[in-house]
């Protein structure tokens, strides 16, 4: 029995949601989010309750259930509440800036690392190392934060890079004189 997949999704206030074919959508003040159904999953919507239920009790249909019990729910959250990534720059000269729709990265390479930000996506810098990403789309978002970071991940010996702000890196030691 998945432990997610039984749960119910109460619907916030503000929040449209409708169920056609195999595409559940969620319309709210942040925008609007498309979300899959299986063909093994069965979707209510009652009043105020979205319930997802499972056709048949195979396994394979178990993870499938709680997979799009998840992708519904942060439809449902995405399009209310949104969802925020917090980053920050660590490095001597290294800095960041938006310059219109262009996110701006000095990271001590001979050139600055210039990153086109995608629809859907905000950016909000806080000075000059910290800024904060904000999507209605879960995935979107992470997608974006992951591809910032991997253009300087944290180094283990004096943790330069970009990094998320709760984000813990492992230092090592270094050399022994």
């Amino acid at each position: 029995m998945s432990r997610i997949g039984q749960s119910i999704i109460n619907i916030p206030n503000g929040v449209e949601v409708k169920k056609e074919n195999n595409k559940f959508w969620a319309k709210g003040t942040k925008g609007e989010l498309v979300a899959p159904i299986h063909d093994s999953t069965k979707v209510t919507i009652t009043e105020n309750v979205i319930k997802v239920e499972l056709k048949n009790k195979a396994s394979k249909n178990k993870a499938i259930w709680g997979t799009t019990r998840a992708l519904i729910n942060n439809a449902v959250k995405g399009v209310s509440f949104g969802f925020e990534k917090d980053m920050e720059i660590v490095g001597v000269g290294y800095r960041g800036n938006l310059q219109g729709k262009k996110l701006s990265l000095n990271l001590g390479l001979s050139h600055s690392v210039e990153i086109d930000i995608p629809e859907g996506i905000n950016i909000k810098m806080d000075g000059n190392t910290k800024f904060t990403i904000s999507s209605a789309d879960k995935q979107k978002l992470g997608e974006f934060a992951a591809m910032v970071r991997s253009k300087r991940p944290p180094e283990p010996f004096k943790g330069k890079g970009i990094r998320y702000s709760n984000e813990f890196i492992l230092r090592k030691e270094g050399k022994k004189k």
